[in-house]
């Protein structure tokens, strides 16, 4: 067991249970992770849209493992006192132990999975099929000795069509999730306050919540998330994309 590993996976796994709302922001290399942690964030987190746009590559698993952990480590390796967690999308067809292990090699102690599985054509992983690939992950990381914080994710939002309530059936994706031994969960794309708040009533542990670092939530601005008792906030590909128009209007007096 790496010892410096398992003290941040720790710290991350404590973050989330302060009371307060934890901020992740997405970051992609190590230019944006050194600029978010001198900013005064402890921890950080990686999303795969963003890493894959910085790499030019696509999202949904368009990278290999191999280029998503050379994106992970470059970042952990420039914020070595970081604790940073990466979304792994649906573990690129990789079993939970290697996929945990390779993780630890490369600098992070917390990972997001996905059930929406883009190497077997965007198919949705049955409820007991992610939670049961959200619990081997779960056993790797406590074998290994290390809070790895597992963040499993439900894409129920996003394949709305397919349910009659998508709420509901996030919920029942999410409790078996946390069962099975999820530190965290994501559902993405909740669309509103209403839809949030009844996410955070059914759920027992922390529930993270994507947002716009300039427009807020769907379900409100980040003193509206703070008050419903949101345990996580991050960002997804939307700090980067925010970043654009900046860049552009910076750099166009000089064309």
């Amino acid at each position: 067991m790496d010892t410096s590993a398992s003290a941040k996976a720790t710290a991350l796994l404590e973050l989330h249970h302060t009371g307060t709302t934890l901020v992740l922001p997405n970051v992609w290399d190590a230019w944006s992770a050194r600029a978010v942690a001198e900013a005064g964030f402890g921890a950080l987190s990686i999303g795969s849209h963003p890493l894959a746009d910085s790499r030019g590559q696509g999202d949904n698993e368009d990278m290999s493992i191999d280029d998503a952990l050379d994106g992970i480590r470059r970042i952990c390796s420039a914020v070595p006192d970081v604790p940073v967690t990466a979304d792994m999308e649906s573990g690129y067809g990789v079993a939970p132990a290697e996929l945990v292990e390779r993780l630890l090699e490369a600098g992070a102690v917390g990972l997001n999975i996905e059930d929406t599985v883009h190497s077997e054509g965007g198919r949705m992983r049955s409820v007991a099929e992610h939670a049961d690939y959200i619990g081997k992950i779960r056993q790797a990381a406590d074998s290994a000795g290390v809070d790895v914080v597992v963040n499993a994710r439900t894409d129920a939002y996003l394949k709305k069509d397919r349910f009659d309530d998508p709420t509901a059936e996030a919920i029942t994706r999410l409790r078996a999730c946390e069962e099975a031994g999820a530190r965290c969960v994501y559902p993405v794309g909740a669309p509103d306050a209403d839809a949030l708040q009844r996410l955070l009533d059914a759920l027992a542990g922390p529930v993270n919540v994507i947002a716009n670092p300039r427009k807020g939530s769907a379900a409100g601005s980040l003193e509206d998330l703070q008050a419903m008792g949101v345990h996580r906030v991050t960002f997804g590909p939307l700090l980067q994309k925010e970043l654009a128009p900046d860049l552009a209007a910076l750099v166009a007096p000089w064309k």
